[in-house]
């Protein structure tokens, strides 16, 4: 009895979460095994096609993760630039008034802002302090920097309170998360609190074990269907090989989820150039990871920028899958996955045959960076790397799924 109405209760507050709703992480580079610092952003949004862009209209280049019906790119969700700055974003829901609230319109304007012009956490903090009040913020932003530097600006409609990853206080495991509610903020309000649990007890597992890595990220955080008020894990129910619908919501994937992505930083000698943006685009659950960086050619693969139809590809195919997985498009459908069709006891599931194909995306990746970290590498080399990842993400969906 008792479990049925947690359920219902569920069920009833889920009905009540705002659409933006995103998951996030900042790790310092003193606690990742590479030295490098992370930054990650789950991207929920009720925008779910996406692409990237390339910039070139600031002080500093950058390359943004964009609405795909915005053809000017004047709203970014999270970047990085050529200074070795890095931003991110979650929509918070405790720091303003009601009225405030509705007027936070400027988070990506922001982003976009910061990306042309800041190339440390203390530009930003500067940049903050000079931008007109109020805001239009309700916002908690996640920055890193060339030196090692990150932090979290809970940033309502008229001030800020910044969050060193660094300070072993604040960040005594080596990383901060924060989903849609601010630590400063009223408490017991905002969302993501079942996401932020999920998320907490993955990162300090993954702290213990050295393991805070962008694949740790990507695949075992960004993907988790385990639930942390319930303890249901979907990934240990047994699937028959008819449908079987599962309630779908509050996981850290969420059906709003749009994309994934992993800014790897730089350490204090390395060439901004060789920040890595990996980036699952289109629903995490159907997608595979891309690397993308910085070239003085402003390429970028073609399967995460937009077609003739203003879309990337990989996002396209992403869709369609995501679209076999929520099969029911009346009511509530998108609150229920069909499960099997993600994995089941046959291994034809869509995250089963897309796991070789990362796999190998990442072992290949991170060969290359082994080599271009001591020989930076030309825009040849590197838009010879995504023909090859294009060519190949081409084949494998076309041949795995039809699409």
């Amino acid at each position: 009895m008792k479990n049925k109405v947690i359920l219902v209760i569920l069920l009833f507050v889920a009905t009540l979460q705002p659409i933006l709703a995103c998951t996030t992480a900042i790790i310092s580079g003193k606690f990742t095994p590479d030295g490098r610092p992370l930054l990650w952003k789950n991207r929920d949004t009720g925008d779910l096609d996406n692409k990237l862009m390339y910039f070139a209209d600031g002080k500093y280049d950058y390359i943004g993760l964009i609405n795909s019906k915005d053809s000017t790119g004047s709203e970014v969700w999270t970047g990085m630039n050529t200074a070795g700055f890095a931003i991110m974003n979650s929509a918070s829901y405790n720091l303003n008034s009601k009225e405030e609230a509705d007027a936070a319109v400027n988070e990506g304007k922001v982003m976009r802002q910061a990306l042309q012009q800041c190339a440390t956490v203390d530009d930003f903090e500067n940049f903050l302090k000079t931008l007109p009040k109020p805001y239009g913020l309700e916002a908690n932003f996640g920055v890193i920097d060339a030196m090692g530097n990150g932090a979290y600006f809970e940033t309502s409609n008229n001030s800020y309170y910044k969050i060193d990853v660094n300070d072993p206080v604040a960040a005594p495991m080596g990383y901060l998360i924060r989903t849609n509610y601010s630590f400063t903020g009223q408490p017991d309000q905002g969302q993501g609190y079942i996401r932020y649990l999920t998320a907490e007890t993955l990162f300090y597992q993954a702290s213990a074990t050295n393991n805070l890595s962008p694949e740790f990220i990507l695949q075992d955080a960004a993907r988790c269907l385990y639930h942390s008020l319930t303890k249901t894990d979907l990934k240990q129910v047994q699937t028959a090989e008819t449908e079987k619908f599962v309630w779908f919501a509050d996981f850290i994937p969420r059906f709003s989820t749009s994309a994934s992505v992993v800014i790897q930083g730089i350490k204090k000698d390395e060439s901004p150039m060789l920040m890595t943006m990996w980036t699952l685009l289109g629903f995490p659950l159907c997608s595979v990871v891309y690397p993308v960086w910085f070239n003085r050619e402003h390429q970028l693969p073609a399967q995460l920028t937009a077609h003739d139809k203003g879309r990337a590809p990989l996002c396209d195919k992403a869709l369609k899958l995501k679209d076999r997985c929520f099969p029911v498009k009346r009511g509530h459908g998108d609150d229920y996955l069909n499960l099997p069709e993600l994995f089941n006891n046959s291994g034809n599931g869509i995250l089963q045959k897309l796991a070789p194909l990362e796999e190998q995306i990442f072992a290949e990746t991170k060969t290359r960076l082994e080599s271009w970290r001591k020989n930076t590498p030309t825009a040849n080399e590197i838009q010879g790397f995504y023909q090859l990842l294009d060519a190949r993400f081409s084949e494998s969906y076309q041949r795995l799924f039809g699409l």
